[in-house]
């Protein structure tokens, strides 16, 4: 089997241009002898070493680098693997980038469940301008951190604008927080949430936003968030977390369920993980509102 009509295939799938009809591509086969050749060199083979691990003829290697004759599919397969490299990348159009070709071995050679982290770092990096996002100032974290205490003196210190998600949530509903789940249920809920921070994200103005601590469980929307944001984790042990909702008069974490503590340790654990992709932490622990105001202050602006 050769590999000159799975060549064409993918050749005008990627680029909406095919080979000459009934012949084999000079180009293309020029531009993977080189993709053979450069790879071979930068890791220091041999052609007869390469030709070894690979299992081919030295006749045929000298062939492939040279442009020359077509190519079988499967010895090129064979010679991809003992270049430890895709067979896609020897297949694909030549990029003249070195640069380009290392960052997408970089990402090629990742486990898969590093992928989303590492792309997203990438487009947070290099998306958005950090100034930018200065502009505009997220706290995240559970009920009791002191989110909107922070919040808003810091917006006040600033001069710019304090939003409370879960307000503008009930504002856009018409009812409160409770009878939006029972009414909409968890993904109306979701919907309004989404819908509520993409109108202040479209707002070009500074300010200072606080959000439910479940919004990292919609990846969707806290990407955004993360993204269009500087983001702050607003943390506290989970005895103070407690402590504070009940001190502002909430009493619901606590009534009929003695396994409350249990559940928010929990909760915590299983979004930590989420709540660090934050660009800051802030741990409120033992610590007076100025005191944690003031080492914000020099998270948002060192």
């Amino acid at each position: 089997m050769t590999i000159a009509p799975a060549i064409r295939s993918a050749r005008s799938a990627a680029s909406a241009s095919s080979a000459p009809p009934g012949g084999n591509d000079p180009a293309f086969l020029a531009n993977l002898g080189r993709a053979v050749r450069e790879a071979r060199e930068r890791q220091g083979m041999a052609r007869k070493a390469l030709c070894h691990t690979a299992g081919i003829s030295e006749r045929y290697l000298a062939q492939l680098e040279a442009g020359d004759g077509n190519a079988s599919i499967l010895l090129l397969r064979s010679v991809a693997g003992a270049l430890r490299m895709p067979l896609t990348e020897l297949l694909g159009e030549r990029d003249p980038s070195v640069e380009r070709r290392l960052v997408r071995r970089f990402l090629e050679g990742l486990p898969e469940h590093r992928l989303e982290d590492v792309l997203f770092r990438l487009m947070r990096e290099f998306g958005h301008e950090e100034a930018a996002r200065k502009r505009r100032i997220a706290l995240l974290g559970l009920r009791g951190a002191g989110k909107t205490t922070l919040g808003g003196a810091l917006a006040r210190e600033l001069g710019c604008r304090f939003v409370e998600l879960d307000r503008e949530i009930e504002r856009e509903a018409g009812i409160g927080l409770p009878e939006v789940f029972l009414l909409y249920g968890q993904a109306g809920y979701r919907r309004i949430e989404r819908r509520c921070l993409d109108r202040e994200l479209d707002a070009t103005d500074p300010m200072v936003i606080t959000v439910g601590g479940g919004i990292v469980s919609e990846p969707e929307t806290y990407h955004a968030l993360l993204l269009s944001c500087y983001t702050v984790w607003i943390r506290a042990t989970p005895d103070e977390h407690m402590a504070r909702v009940v001190e502002q008069g909430d009493l619901r974490p606590i009534q009929g369920n003695a396994e409350a503590m249990a559940d928010l340790k929990r909760i915590l654990a299983a979004r930590e993980p989420l709540y660090r992709k934050a660009d800051a932490t802030l741990d409120t622990s033992g610590e007076t509102p100025p005191s944690s105001l003031a080492r914000l202050r020099q998270l948002v602006h060192p």
